[in-house]
Protein backbone atom coordinates (compact mmCIF):
# COMPACT_ATOMS: atom_id res chain seq x y z
CA UNK A 1 0.00 0.00 0.00
CA UNK A 2 3.18 2.53 -0.20
CA UNK A 3 2.74 5.62 -1.81
CA UNK A 4 4.99 5.95 -4.95
CA UNK A 5 4.99 8.50 -7.17
CA UNK A 6 7.81 8.34 -8.70
CA UNK A 7 10.52 5.28 -8.85
CA UNK A 8 14.31 5.83 -9.38
CA UNK A 9 15.64 4.11 -12.41
CA UNK A 10 16.60 0.85 -12.32
CA UNK A 11 19.86 2.10 -14.35
CA UNK A 12 21.19 4.53 -11.94
CA UNK A 13 20.65 3.02 -9.20
CA UNK A 14 22.79 0.28 -10.70
CA UNK A 15 25.42 2.17 -11.52
CA UNK A 16 25.70 4.20 -8.07
CA UNK A 17 25.84 0.40 -6.37
CA UNK A 18 28.52 -0.16 -4.19
CA UNK A 19 29.20 -2.77 -1.15
CA UNK A 20 26.81 -2.28 1.77
CA UNK A 21 28.06 -0.99 4.90
CA UNK A 22 29.28 -3.28 7.66
CA UNK A 23 26.45 -4.22 9.90
CA UNK A 24 27.02 -2.97 13.59
CA UNK A 25 24.52 -5.17 15.02
CA UNK A 26 23.01 -8.27 14.74
CA UNK A 27 19.22 -8.47 14.30
CA UNK A 28 18.82 -11.59 16.30
CA UNK A 29 20.43 -10.42 19.49
CA UNK A 30 17.31 -8.79 20.66
CA UNK A 31 18.36 -7.07 23.99
CA UNK A 32 21.92 -5.91 22.80
CA UNK A 33 19.17 -4.15 19.62
CA UNK A 34 17.10 -2.61 22.42
CA UNK A 35 19.76 -1.20 24.49
CA UNK A 36 21.20 0.40 21.33
CA UNK A 37 17.64 2.06 20.51
CA UNK A 38 17.58 3.42 24.31
CA UNK A 39 18.06 7.35 22.83
CA UNK A 40 18.36 7.14 19.54
CA UNK A 41 15.88 9.58 17.07
CA UNK A 42 15.05 7.56 14.10
CA UNK A 43 13.93 9.78 11.35
CA UNK A 44 11.18 7.67 9.45
CA UNK A 45 10.77 9.11 5.60
CA UNK A 46 7.01 7.82 5.06
CA UNK A 47 4.16 9.55 2.89
CA UNK A 48 2.57 12.36 4.80
CA UNK A 49 -0.61 13.22 2.76
CA UNK A 50 -3.23 11.56 4.99
CA UNK A 51 -4.09 12.58 8.46
CA UNK A 52 -5.02 9.30 9.82
CA UNK A 53 -1.91 7.77 8.77
CA UNK A 54 0.04 10.64 10.54
CA UNK A 55 -1.80 10.63 13.69
CA UNK A 56 -1.21 6.77 13.78
CA UNK A 57 2.72 7.19 13.24
CA UNK A 58 2.42 9.50 15.87
CA UNK A 59 1.05 7.20 18.19
CA UNK A 60 3.83 4.88 17.51
CA UNK A 61 6.22 7.04 18.54
CA UNK A 62 4.52 7.56 21.37
CA UNK A 63 4.81 3.84 22.71
CA UNK A 64 8.58 3.20 21.17
CA UNK A 65 9.13 6.24 23.37
CA UNK A 66 7.92 5.03 26.43
CA UNK A 67 9.15 1.42 25.67
CA UNK A 68 12.11 1.80 24.60
CA UNK A 69 13.42 5.43 24.80
CA UNK A 70 13.03 5.95 20.72
CA UNK A 71 12.63 9.00 19.32
CA UNK A 72 10.31 9.26 15.86
CA UNK A 73 10.67 11.88 13.93
CA UNK A 74 8.03 11.62 10.92
CA UNK A 75 9.66 13.18 7.96
CA UNK A 76 6.39 13.51 5.49
CA UNK A 77 6.96 12.81 1.60
CA UNK A 78 4.98 13.04 -1.02
CA UNK A 79 7.09 10.78 -2.87
CA UNK A 80 8.78 8.04 -1.88
CA UNK A 81 11.35 8.39 -4.32
CA UNK A 82 12.77 11.52 -3.00
CA UNK A 83 13.83 9.80 0.18
CA UNK A 84 15.74 6.90 -2.06
CA UNK A 85 17.27 9.91 -4.09
CA UNK A 86 18.35 10.94 -0.59
CA UNK A 87 20.46 7.75 0.16
CA UNK A 88 21.31 7.36 -3.04
CA UNK A 89 22.95 11.19 -2.93
CA UNK A 90 25.12 10.42 0.63
CA UNK A 91 25.89 7.02 -1.27
CA UNK A 92 27.41 8.85 -4.11
CA UNK A 93 29.19 11.32 -1.63
CA UNK A 94 30.40 8.92 0.28
CA UNK A 95 28.29 9.36 3.34
CA UNK A 96 28.47 5.83 4.51
CA UNK A 97 27.37 6.90 8.27
CA UNK A 98 24.74 8.78 9.94
CA UNK A 99 22.35 9.50 6.66
CA UNK A 100 19.15 11.28 6.62
CA UNK A 101 17.34 8.29 6.15
CA UNK A 102 16.65 5.95 8.91
CA UNK A 103 13.26 4.33 7.74
CA UNK A 104 11.31 4.38 4.96
CA UNK A 105 8.07 3.63 4.08
CA UNK A 106 8.55 1.62 0.75
CA UNK A 107 7.40 -1.39 -1.89
CA UNK A 108 7.76 -1.87 -5.28
CA UNK A 109 9.97 -0.21 -7.79
CA UNK A 110 11.91 2.03 -5.20
CA UNK A 111 12.32 -1.47 -3.18
CA UNK A 112 14.32 -2.58 -6.18
CA UNK A 113 16.29 0.13 -7.05
CA UNK A 114 17.62 0.21 -3.45
CA UNK A 115 18.03 -3.57 -3.18
CA UNK A 116 19.57 -3.69 -6.44
CA UNK A 117 22.07 -0.72 -5.47
CA UNK A 118 22.87 -2.33 -2.26
CA UNK A 119 21.67 0.46 -0.09
CA UNK A 120 19.52 -1.59 2.42
CA UNK A 121 20.71 -2.87 5.68
CA UNK A 122 20.36 -6.33 7.12
CA UNK A 123 18.70 -8.84 6.34
CA UNK A 124 16.82 -8.22 9.79
CA UNK A 125 13.27 -8.00 9.27
CA UNK A 126 13.03 -12.17 10.21
CA UNK A 127 14.68 -11.71 13.02
CA UNK A 128 12.60 -9.14 14.87
CA UNK A 129 10.49 -10.94 17.86
CA UNK A 130 7.37 -10.03 16.12
CA UNK A 131 8.15 -11.77 12.94
CA UNK A 132 6.79 -14.65 14.50
CA UNK A 133 3.19 -13.51 14.13
CA UNK A 134 3.80 -12.78 10.32
CA UNK A 135 1.38 -14.63 8.02
CA UNK A 136 4.04 -16.09 5.79
CA UNK A 137 1.79 -18.80 4.45
CA UNK A 138 -1.17 -16.56 3.70
CA UNK A 139 -0.07 -13.26 2.26
CA UNK A 140 2.21 -11.63 0.23
CA UNK A 141 5.17 -10.66 2.34
CA UNK A 142 8.36 -12.47 1.59
CA UNK A 143 7.85 -10.74 -1.86
CA UNK A 144 7.40 -7.36 -3.40
CA UNK A 145 6.40 -6.61 -6.52
CA UNK A 146 7.93 -10.23 -7.71
CA UNK A 147 11.04 -9.37 -5.97
CA UNK A 148 12.10 -11.34 -2.86
CA UNK A 149 12.82 -9.04 0.28
CA UNK A 150 15.49 -11.67 1.65
CA UNK A 151 15.17 -9.59 4.88
CA UNK A 152 15.29 -6.47 3.73
CA UNK A 153 12.07 -4.83 4.28
CA UNK A 154 9.58 -5.65 7.11
CA UNK A 155 5.66 -5.67 6.12
CA UNK A 156 2.91 -4.06 8.17
CA UNK A 157 -0.02 -3.55 6.37
CA UNK A 158 -1.78 -5.34 3.78
CA UNK A 159 -3.75 -3.67 0.95
CA UNK A 160 -6.17 -4.50 -1.88
CA UNK A 161 -7.91 -2.45 -4.39
CA UNK A 162 -11.27 -1.87 -3.76
CA UNK A 163 -14.03 0.12 -5.45
CA UNK A 164 -15.97 2.42 -3.55
CA UNK A 165 -19.55 3.43 -4.68
CA UNK A 166 -22.43 5.59 -3.59
CA UNK A 167 -25.53 3.36 -3.30
CA UNK A 168 -27.95 6.34 -3.48
CA UNK A 169 -26.84 6.89 -7.11
CA UNK A 170 -25.45 3.53 -8.16
CA UNK A 171 -27.77 0.52 -8.41
CA UNK A 172 -24.87 -2.00 -7.32
CA UNK A 173 -21.72 -3.34 -7.66
CA UNK A 174 -19.50 -3.73 -11.23
CA UNK A 175 -18.47 -6.64 -12.09
CA UNK A 176 -15.50 -6.13 -14.23
CA UNK A 177 -13.41 -3.32 -15.99
CA UNK A 178 -15.60 -3.52 -19.25
CA UNK A 179 -18.62 -2.95 -16.61
CA UNK A 180 -16.92 0.08 -15.30
CA UNK A 181 -16.59 1.17 -18.86
CA UNK A 182 -20.27 0.52 -19.55
CA UNK A 183 -21.38 2.71 -16.81
CA UNK A 184 -18.84 5.25 -17.12
CA UNK A 185 -20.43 5.69 -20.61
CA UNK A 186 -23.83 6.04 -19.29
CA UNK A 187 -22.83 8.31 -16.12
CA UNK A 188 -19.99 10.42 -17.56
CA UNK A 189 -18.38 12.56 -15.21
CA UNK A 190 -19.21 10.27 -12.33
CA UNK A 191 -15.54 8.44 -12.10
CA UNK A 192 -12.02 9.13 -11.63
CA UNK A 193 -8.73 8.01 -10.24
CA UNK A 194 -6.14 10.04 -9.48
CA UNK A 195 -3.32 11.28 -11.64
CA UNK A 196 -0.66 8.94 -12.01
CA UNK A 197 2.18 8.90 -11.36
CA UNK A 198 0.58 8.74 -8.23
CA UNK A 199 0.88 5.75 -6.76
CA UNK A 200 -3.19 4.90 -5.95
CA UNK A 201 -3.51 6.22 -9.93
CA UNK A 202 -0.57 4.14 -11.35
CA UNK A 203 -2.11 1.41 -9.27
CA UNK A 204 -5.46 1.80 -11.14
CA UNK A 205 -3.77 1.59 -14.60
CA UNK A 206 -2.10 -1.92 -13.26
CA UNK A 207 -5.21 -3.49 -12.13
CA UNK A 208 -6.96 -2.59 -15.48
CA UNK A 209 -3.84 -4.00 -17.36
CA UNK A 210 -3.94 -7.17 -15.07
CA UNK A 211 -7.53 -7.57 -15.71
CA UNK A 212 -7.29 -6.74 -19.68
CA UNK A 213 -4.46 -8.35 -20.73
CA UNK A 214 -4.29 -12.30 -21.51
CA UNK A 215 -0.57 -12.46 -20.74
CA UNK A 216 -0.44 -12.25 -16.73
CA UNK A 217 2.73 -14.28 -16.52
CA UNK A 218 4.96 -12.38 -18.77
CA UNK A 219 3.39 -8.98 -16.09
CA UNK A 220 5.75 -11.05 -13.64
CA UNK A 221 9.26 -10.95 -15.48
CA UNK A 222 10.81 -7.77 -16.40
CA UNK A 223 9.34 -5.24 -19.02
CA UNK A 224 12.48 -4.99 -21.05
CA UNK A 225 11.67 -8.80 -21.19
CA UNK A 226 8.28 -8.37 -22.88
CA UNK A 227 6.80 -6.35 -26.08
CA UNK A 228 5.33 -3.57 -24.04
CA UNK A 229 3.09 -2.25 -26.97
CA UNK A 230 1.46 -5.90 -27.80
CA UNK A 231 1.17 -6.94 -24.27
CA UNK A 232 0.08 -2.98 -22.77
CA UNK A 233 -2.49 -2.32 -26.06
CA UNK A 234 -5.74 -3.33 -24.25
CA UNK A 235 -5.05 -0.99 -21.97
CA UNK A 236 -3.93 1.90 -24.04
CA UNK A 237 -7.68 1.02 -26.17
CA UNK A 238 -9.69 0.61 -22.91
CA UNK A 239 -8.38 4.37 -21.74
CA UNK A 240 -8.93 6.04 -25.30
CA UNK A 241 -12.61 5.01 -24.36
CA UNK A 242 -12.75 5.62 -20.85
CA UNK A 243 -10.97 8.73 -20.74
CA UNK A 244 -14.08 11.19 -22.08
CA UNK A 245 -16.21 10.20 -19.38
CA UNK A 246 -14.67 10.77 -17.02
CA UNK A 247 -14.72 13.20 -14.57
CA UNK A 248 -14.01 16.98 -15.97
CA UNK A 249 -13.76 14.90 -19.63
CA UNK A 250 -10.15 13.45 -18.20
CA UNK A 251 -8.69 16.70 -18.43
CA UNK A 252 -8.01 17.36 -14.69
CA UNK A 253 -7.97 14.71 -12.02
CA UNK A 254 -7.41 14.40 -8.61
CA UNK A 255 -4.05 14.90 -7.21
CA UNK A 256 -4.43 12.09 -4.78
CA UNK A 257 -6.64 9.72 -2.69
CA UNK A 258 -7.95 12.09 -0.52
CA UNK A 259 -8.51 14.39 -3.35
CA UNK A 260 -10.42 11.92 -4.93
CA UNK A 261 -12.37 10.76 -1.45
CA UNK A 262 -13.25 14.61 -1.13
CA UNK A 263 -14.92 14.17 -4.63
CA UNK A 264 -16.48 11.47 -3.79
CA UNK A 265 -17.83 13.15 -0.40
CA UNK A 266 -18.96 16.43 -2.41
CA UNK A 267 -21.05 13.93 -4.28
CA UNK A 268 -18.88 14.97 -7.84
CA UNK A 269 -18.33 11.47 -8.14
CA UNK A 270 -20.14 7.99 -7.95
CA UNK A 271 -17.83 6.05 -8.57
CA UNK A 272 -13.81 5.85 -6.73
CA UNK A 273 -11.00 3.38 -6.51
CA UNK A 274 -9.09 2.97 -3.14
CA UNK A 275 -6.06 0.51 -2.01
CA UNK A 276 -7.72 0.09 1.47
CA UNK A 277 -10.14 -2.20 1.81
CA UNK A 278 -11.44 -0.59 5.03
CA UNK A 279 -11.44 3.11 3.64
CA UNK A 280 -14.53 3.64 3.43
CA UNK A 281 -15.71 2.81 6.32
CA UNK A 282 -12.81 4.76 8.16
CA UNK A 283 -13.86 7.67 6.14
CA UNK A 284 -17.87 6.80 7.42
CA UNK A 285 -17.31 6.84 10.88
CA UNK A 286 -15.17 9.67 10.59
CA UNK A 287 -17.71 11.80 9.06
CA UNK A 288 -15.88 12.14 5.75
CA UNK A 289 -18.41 10.17 3.57
CA UNK A 290 -21.81 9.81 4.03
CA UNK A 291 -23.00 6.27 5.15
CA UNK A 292 -24.32 5.50 1.74
CA UNK A 293 -20.87 4.21 0.60
CA UNK A 294 -20.25 0.77 0.50
CA UNK A 295 -17.39 -1.11 -1.37
CA UNK A 296 -17.06 -4.26 -3.87
CA UNK A 297 -14.42 -6.02 -5.71
CA UNK A 298 -14.21 -7.52 -9.30
CA UNK A 299 -15.18 -11.01 -10.11
CA UNK A 300 -12.06 -12.50 -11.20
CA UNK A 301 -10.29 -10.68 -8.12
CA UNK A 302 -8.30 -7.21 -7.69
CA UNK A 303 -4.54 -6.01 -7.37
CA UNK A 304 -3.50 -6.76 -3.38
CA UNK A 305 0.31 -5.92 -1.79
CA UNK A 306 1.97 -5.27 1.62
CA UNK A 307 3.33 -2.45 2.54
CA UNK A 308 6.83 -2.41 4.37
CA UNK A 309 9.43 -0.24 5.93
CA UNK A 310 13.20 -0.84 5.15
CA UNK A 311 16.49 0.63 6.69
CA UNK A 312 19.08 2.20 4.38
CA UNK A 313 22.41 1.12 5.13
CA UNK A 314 24.28 4.40 5.95
CA UNK A 315 21.37 5.02 8.86
CA UNK A 316 23.01 6.37 12.15
CA UNK A 317 20.03 4.47 14.11
CA UNK A 318 19.04 1.13 12.90
CA UNK A 319 18.75 -0.03 16.18
CA UNK A 320 15.94 2.49 16.69
CA UNK A 321 15.07 1.49 13.39
CA UNK A 322 14.34 -1.73 14.17
CA UNK A 323 12.73 -1.17 17.09
CA UNK A 324 9.78 0.82 15.12
CA UNK A 325 9.90 -2.01 12.56
CA UNK A 326 9.27 -4.61 15.36
CA UNK A 327 6.38 -2.82 17.08
CA UNK A 328 4.54 -2.26 13.41
CA UNK A 329 4.53 -5.82 13.35
CA UNK A 330 3.39 -6.03 16.69
CA UNK A 331 -0.35 -7.20 17.70
CA UNK A 332 -1.02 -4.01 19.32
CA UNK A 333 -0.18 -2.28 16.76
CA UNK A 334 -1.90 -4.03 14.25
CA UNK A 335 -5.25 -4.06 16.07
CA UNK A 336 -5.03 -0.55 16.16
CA UNK A 337 -4.28 -0.09 12.61
CA UNK A 338 -6.91 -2.25 11.80
CA UNK A 339 -9.53 -0.57 13.07
CA UNK A 340 -11.22 1.97 10.60
CA UNK A 341 -11.58 4.23 13.06
CA UNK A 342 -7.89 4.56 13.06
CA UNK A 343 -6.82 3.63 9.48
CA UNK A 344 -8.42 0.49 8.22
CA UNK A 345 -5.60 -1.19 7.51
CA UNK A 346 -5.44 -5.33 6.87
CA UNK A 347 -3.52 -7.18 9.15
CA UNK A 348 -0.53 -8.99 7.94
CA UNK A 349 -0.37 -11.10 11.10
CA UNK A 350 -1.86 -14.56 10.80
CA UNK A 351 -4.52 -15.23 13.54
CA UNK A 352 -3.71 -18.62 14.30
CA UNK A 353 -0.51 -18.03 15.59
CA UNK A 354 -1.86 -15.40 18.24
CA UNK A 355 -2.68 -15.90 21.78
CA UNK A 356 -6.71 -16.08 22.52
CA UNK A 357 -5.92 -12.50 24.30
CA UNK A 358 -4.13 -10.98 21.69
CA UNK A 359 -6.62 -12.49 18.71
CA UNK A 360 -9.62 -11.24 20.93
CA UNK A 361 -8.57 -7.48 20.15
CA UNK A 362 -9.38 -7.83 16.41
CA UNK A 363 -12.45 -10.07 17.02
CA UNK A 364 -13.37 -7.00 18.92
CA UNK A 365 -12.94 -4.33 15.82
CA UNK A 366 -16.26 -3.42 13.83
CA UNK A 367 -15.00 -2.83 10.74
CA UNK A 368 -17.62 -0.92 9.53
CA UNK A 369 -20.67 -1.33 6.96
CA UNK A 370 -18.67 -0.81 4.30
CA UNK A 371 -15.91 -3.04 4.53
CA UNK A 372 -15.91 -6.61 2.60
CA UNK A 373 -15.50 -9.68 4.51
CA UNK A 374 -11.97 -11.68 3.53
CA UNK A 375 -14.35 -14.51 1.95
CA UNK A 376 -15.77 -11.32 -0.23
CA UNK A 377 -12.60 -9.17 -0.85
CA UNK A 378 -12.34 -12.88 -3.40
CA UNK A 379 -9.05 -13.83 -5.25
CA UNK A 380 -6.03 -11.40 -4.40
CA UNK A 381 -4.31 -10.76 -7.91
CA UNK A 382 -0.25 -10.78 -7.52
CA UNK A 383 1.37 -7.05 -8.53
CA UNK A 384 3.10 -7.29 -11.40
CA UNK A 385 7.17 -6.79 -11.81
CA UNK A 386 8.39 -3.50 -10.08
CA UNK A 387 9.30 -2.09 -13.67
CA UNK A 388 5.84 -2.46 -15.15
CA UNK A 389 4.27 0.00 -12.97
CA UNK A 390 7.44 2.39 -14.12
CA UNK A 391 6.44 2.23 -17.85
CA UNK A 392 3.02 2.16 -17.87
CA UNK A 393 2.56 4.97 -15.80
CA UNK A 394 5.43 6.90 -18.10
CA UNK A 395 3.32 5.78 -20.81
CA UNK A 396 0.15 7.14 -19.01
CA UNK A 397 1.92 10.20 -18.87
CA UNK A 398 3.16 10.86 -22.56
CA UNK A 399 -0.65 9.70 -23.31
CA UNK A 400 -3.61 11.47 -20.96
CA UNK A 401 -1.49 13.59 -18.64
CA UNK A 402 -2.49 16.93 -17.43
CA UNK A 403 -1.01 20.04 -15.84
CA UNK A 404 -2.20 20.32 -12.47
Amino acid sequence: MTHISSALPFALAAALALPAAAQEIDPADWDAVSDAADGQTVYWHAWGGDTATNDFIAWVGEQVDAEYGVTLEHVKLSDTGDAVTRVLSEKQAGQDEDGAVDLIWINGPNFASMKEAELLFGPFAEELPNWQYVDVEGKTVQTDFTVPTDGLEAPWAMAQVVFMYDTADMEGPLASSEAILEWASANPGRFTYPQPPDFLGSTFLKQTLIELTDDNDTLATPVEEADFQEVTAPLWDYLDELTPNLWRQGRAYPASGPAQIQLLADNEIDLAVSFSPNEASRNIAQNQLPDTIRTFVLEDGTLGNASFVAIPYNSGSKAGAMVVANYLMSPEAQARAQDPEVLGYNTVLAMDKLSEEQRAAFDALDLGIATLSPEELGTVQPEPHPSWMTRITEEWIERYGVVQ
